[in-house]
């Protein structure tokens, strides 16, 4: 529910040009589930039936293919099949097994809070702020205002695979992938099945329901699913920090969606999707509450005729509220009661048919990120209001990119350019009394610019066993109206926003190998270096004070190791990242020089052994580590090393249904995910489920 706020408020808004977020969250509910009914009414099999189209039309639901050179770079595809056997069911248990991946703590998506669930690769972290773009079916998934992922909104079941790359982005919204991309792709009904659905309940009481129906409709698909996952949650923390205000990490969270995909004519498909979530948690304290939500609206043309074409459009409308507790009178100090945000953007890509030498991608692409904070600090003594608080703004990118690709024999050569006009307007700050009376008012003066940035790499196919590869790459980001506009606090800590941050640029290189010596069984390696100038970091001030800023540089060198077999029944998926990450600081932060970057371990590594020994029958263990790594910028405390075992069994008990047994943490490690000056919060403790899934095909 929104908050009410003095009157006067307002008037900086329309200033600003803010005043669609004082829209209710249930009239922009209304507003993207009617533009993404539409669009499903669009998708119907009837418009595709008129065209006459032939039997032979194949819709996929997916994007336009690889380009030949997309090997040039470090990529680690997952596959459904290993996506599947994640013990805890979420994407970002998915996601660890390839290691470098990170979000800015340790905790999953029941136990933290979503602020912090930005993510990075190659140890390019140090905030919460995603460094790597995360995309889904070709549609950004970062929240418009603070840059973090909705985990809890995906649900790793309905997709087909995802694919890291890791390094520098570019092409299609390329501006904000300085550390990489991950790209999931969706699964159709030839995946999903007609029907499927699960129910699991572990050993604390805790469930997840799930399911979907994905019919086949004429020559086109329809998938609609939901999930809901909650429970009273494991304790965050430890038995000797405990008092009477301390709690488990309680969640309820929610999703649901549609998506449709139809022929247009033989060779353009329609692909439609709406979603929305809610997702509600509770860490360390009572009333120590926060919630996210979103409704999200997309619609997607792809054309595979001699002039290949992806065009896009999305709408994004987010909301967060979060409640600090004090670590010290266990009562509430500061409630940000909303945080309502929207994000527009999309692309279009043109391959035009230039012969099967060269894949030439000509594309632009778009997004404007609009956003404002609402919070009131609290008096513990009265529990009364003692100031309101709003600050926000929007920031804009227009991209324009070209990359081709040119095959010479067993040499494949790939080069492209990208230019960016971004802009940074509307910031604003601004205090009132309880009274309505003005305490601060602040407008800052806008900025605007171009970047241009490149990538480009080799492929050389030395026999058919073995391939190597070599890269180069830079990239910009722009900080997210968290970094620029936001303060936050993790008691006692308080972060200071900076609205005068600059850009991120990245520069980067590496080169590398893959092997195949046998059927079923492929081997890579890869060495890289990476450096993000300008990076944005948490500056320790004082004892209690943080404060958003850009270090001279961060710069990541480091090896990467992939191994994927898959012989008869047996299967191995394991991936290593060793990472040795410096900052590099002048000036205010001149202390931070030669140090790492918060929360970034040197060395991870994943595995997964996996087993069908009959049909329907899957078994799978995976194992992995997280080497220490510090909790603040400055290296005093320590969240040390962590090695976790996971299994997954599934066994058919009847024609369409099947037995599941899930357990996580099996040794039950002590996993540390914050330690600030002995204050600890643990992750998850063994935890065991066990439940039916049902499909019919």
């Amino acid at each position: 529910m929104r908050r009410a706020v003095p009157l006067g408020t307002p008037k900086l808004a329309k200033r600003t040009g803010l005043l669609p977020f004082a829209m209710p969250p249930s009239r922009r509910l209304a507003a993207v589930s009617g533009a993404a009914l539409c669009s499903l009414a669009i998708a119907s099999p009837a418009h595709a039936g008129e065209t006459g189209s032939a039997p032979a039309i194949i819709v996929t639901g997916y994007g336009l293919s690889d380009t030949p050179a997309s090997p040039a770079y470090d990529v680690q595809t997952i596959e459904r099949g290993q996506i599947a056997v994640a013990a805890s069911g979420r994407i970002e248990d998915v996601l660890s097994s390839a290691a470098g991946f990170q979000q800015f703590r340790r905790s999953d998506s029941r136990s933290s809070n979503p602020s912090a669930q930005g993510v990075t690769l190659r140890a390019l972290g140090g905030n919460a702020t995603s460094r790597a773009s995360m995309i889904l079916d070709g549609v950004p998934l970062a929240d418009p205002f603070f840059g973090y992922i909705p985990f809890s909104a995906i649900d790793p079941s309905q997709l087909s695979s995802v694919r890291v790359t890791r390094g520098g982005g570019s092409g299609a919204f390329g501006s904000g992938a300085v550390a990489g991309v991950i790209d999931m792709a969706s699964a159709g009904p030839d995946q999903l099945g007609l029907l499927s659905a699960e129910a699991l309940a572990d050993d604390r009481g805790e469930t997840q329901l799930s399911g979907l129906l994905a019919p086949q409709l004429g020559q086109g698909f329809a998938v609609i699913s939901g999930q809901w996952n909650r429970g009273r949650g494991f304790w965050t923390t430890p038995v000797d920090q405990r008092v009477p205000a301390s709690v488990r990490a309680r969640y309820d969270q929610w999703s649901l969606g549609a998506r449709a995909v139809a022929p247009l004519t033989g060779t353009i498909e329609l692909q439609a999707r709406v979603s929305g979530f809610s997702d509600h948690r509770t860490l360390r304290f009572a009333g120590a509450d926060s919630s996210s939500s979103g409704q999200d609206a997309s619609l997607r043309l792809v054309g595979r005729g001699a002039w290949k074409f992806d065009a896009l459009a999305y709408i994004q409308a987010r909301n967060f509220s979060n409640v600090v507790i004090s670590s010290s009178s266990f009562k509430k100090t500061l409630d940000q009661s909303a945080t309502p945000s929207t994000g527009i953007g999309g692309k279009f890509e043109l391959r035009p048919p230039l012969g099967q030498a060269h894949v030439l991608r000509l594309g632009t692409d778009y997004r404007r990120s609009d956003g404002e904070l609402q919070e009131q600090p609290v008096s513990f003594k009265t529990g009364l209001a003692t100031a309101y608080r709003r600050a926000g703004g929007t920031n804009t990118d227009l991209g324009f990119y070209l990359e081709d690709d040119w095959t010479l024999g067993p040499l494949v050569l790939t080069g492209g350019l990208r230019t960016d006009r971004w802009t940074i307007r509307g910031g604003h700050y601004q205090e009132l009394s309880p009274a309505g009376t003005v305490n601060t008012a602040s407008v800052h003066a806008g900025r605007a610019g171009w970047d241009t940035t490149f990538r480009g790499g080799a492929v050389f196919a030395v026999s058919p066993m073995l391939r190597l590869r070599a890269a180069a790459y830079s990239g910009i980001r722009l900080p997210t109206l968290n970094e620029l506009y936001r303060p936050f606090v993790v008691f006692p800590v308080t972060t200071q926003a900076n609205a005068d941050l600059s850009n991120e640029r990245l520069l980067g290189f590496e080169g590398g190998f893959d092997l195949t010596p046998a059927e079923g069984v492929s081997l890579s390696a890869t060495v890289f270096d990476d450096r993000v100038k300008h990076a944005i970091a948490n500056v320790t001030i004082n004892a209690t004070t943080r404060q958003r800023q850009n270090v001279d540089a961060i710069e990541a060198r480091g090896l990467e190791l992939g191994a994927h077999v898959r012989r008869g029944p047996f299967g191995f998926d394991g991936s290593l990242a060793w990472t040795d990450a410096r900052v590099e600081a002048s000036g205010a932060a001149a202390k931070l020089d030669g140090l790492r970057p918060a929360q970034t371990p040197r060395f991870a590594a994943s595995a997964t052994l996996s087993l069908h020994p009959l049909e329907g029958w899957t078994i799978a263990a995976t194992l992995r580590h997280t080497g220490a790594q510090f909790e603040d910028d400055l290296q005093t405390d320590v969240l040390p090393a962590a090695t976790t075992l996971d299994a997954y069994f599934e066994i058919p008990v009847a024609r369409s249904a099947s037995l599941v047994l899930r357990g996580e943490n099996l040794t039950d490690e002590r996993v540390i995910t914050r330690n600030q000056a002995g204050s600890i919060d643990l992750g998850t403790p063994r935890t065991l489920w066990a439940g039916i899934k049902i499909g019919v095909r």
